[in-house]
């Protein structure tokens, strides 16, 4: 390869070679001993450099994988956070702090801890990455939805098509979010600090659990009714928006999550959907997906469609129509973002996931890395 891609193939290489196999009785033997790159155009520190580049976005890839494949008697929120203070032991340039339900109650999180009240203890996971030089600019943010398991609760999935048995997946934007945070410390680009957040916790039925027709209150005051307790994922990332901007001061912030299956019916399960309201978050977004071989495309944020979130007993309701469903949950979204702060928000329900092999493919880690390594050139 040329100079430039030899990240690529480095990343490339490394991550095809992992074979998910740790719930295997018996393990295959890895066959793959040693790849070499003749590489064209560069010399050999900046070649070096590039593989290093590669490895690290490899490790993030391999470790988002991981996690979306682990089934989630193993991939509990209490194993995320396990995850997250494990990167920041490994890596000088992270620092993690672990919310309990208490501490989180103490912000106000209703809205993420009546999503969390039927399952496992939930962990609220924030990851601080300070460039090695220090950070330059304004702080930036990666917020990943961690549902660890999602039953759909007391709209609970059922029947052919529910893919109850595969919701291990909608932690895959918690997953790539921690990805992203051990590729970009193993790249340690210059630029603003980041902040990694994960507000993890199950959906799950219980005589506490979160009924269709509660009233929620979100940590910035916003009353929330819900009318299907199996859109969950916003009612966790409202409050981990609103923890990023008042907590850890982001001026530009990226959520990630596999939120609708109305962006699958809209773009297939190859393709990532980007809702923003600024061009300019959509162009640095495509941009880190092209670089990464991740396709993403822009959706609307058809303003109008906000009235079908419209409630009679509360500031908004937590869904809208059928038709349209991910451009509403987008704009349900929009509403915890406060002013001057850019947003945008990544549904990568169709692409985190290969129903064919039955395996994760660590979506979306790459364009964050790519994103993150970007803002140290604004």
């Amino acid at each position: 390869p040329a100079g430039a891609d030899v990240a690529a193939v480095t990343r490339a290489a490394l991550a095809a070679a992992a074979k998910e196999q740790r719930f295997k009785k018996e393990q295959k033997e890895l066959t793959l001993k040693e790849v070499t790159l003749c590489v064209e155009g560069a010399d050999a520190a900046s070649a070096a450099a590039a593989v290093d580049a590669g490895r690290a976005a490899a490790n993030g890839v391999i470790l988002a994988r991981e996690l979306v494949d682990a089934p989630p008697n193993s991939a509990t929120p209490q194993a995320l956070a396990d995850v997250a203070v494990m990167l920041a032991e490994r890596y000088d340039c992270l620092e993690c702090k672990i919310l309990e339900a208490d501490e989180c109650e103490k912000l106000g999180m209703g809205s993420y801890l009546s999503v969390a009240a039927a399952g496992a203890p939930p962990k609220f996971i924030h990851l601080t990455y300070t460039p090695p030089g220090g950070a330059k600019g304004d702080p930036v943010a990666v917020v990943g939805k961690g549902l660890t398991f999602d039953s759909g609760g007391y709209n609970l999935k059922a029947g052919a098509g529910s893919m109850i048995e595969l919701m291990k997946f909608d932690m895959g934007g918690s997953a790539a979010t921690l990805g992203a945070a051990a590729a970009v410390a193993g790249a340690a680009p210059e630029g603003p600090a980041c902040h990694f957040i994960v507000a993890a916790c199950e959906n799950m039925v219980s005589w506490n659990g979160m009924r269709p027709g509660d009233v929620v209150t979100a940590s910035n005051g916003t009353t929330i009714e819900v009318n299907n307790t199996d859109a969950e994922g916003r009612l966790t990332l409202c409050d981990a928006l609103v923890y990023a901007q008042r907590q850890a001061g982001a001026k530009k912030i990226v959520d990630i999550a596999t939120l609708t299956g109305a962006c699958i019916i809209a773009l297939g399960d190859d393709i990532a959907g980007v809702f923003t309201p600024s061009d300019a978050m959509a162009g640095e977004l495509a941009a880190a997906g092209a670089a990464g071989g991740e396709p993403l495309w822009r959706m609307p944020m058809r303003a109008q469609y906000k009235k079908g979130l419209d409630s009679s007993v509360a500031d908004m309701k937590n869904t809208g129509p059928r038709p349209g469903g991910s451009i509403t949950a987008a704009l349900f979204l929009k509403e915890f973002i406060e002013e001057g702060v850019e947003w945008a928000h990544v549904d990568i329900a169709g692409p985190v996931f290969d129903t064919k092999k039955g395996l994760a493919t660590g979506f979306g880690v790459t364009t964050l890395a790519n994103w993150v390594a970007a803002q140290g050139g604004k």
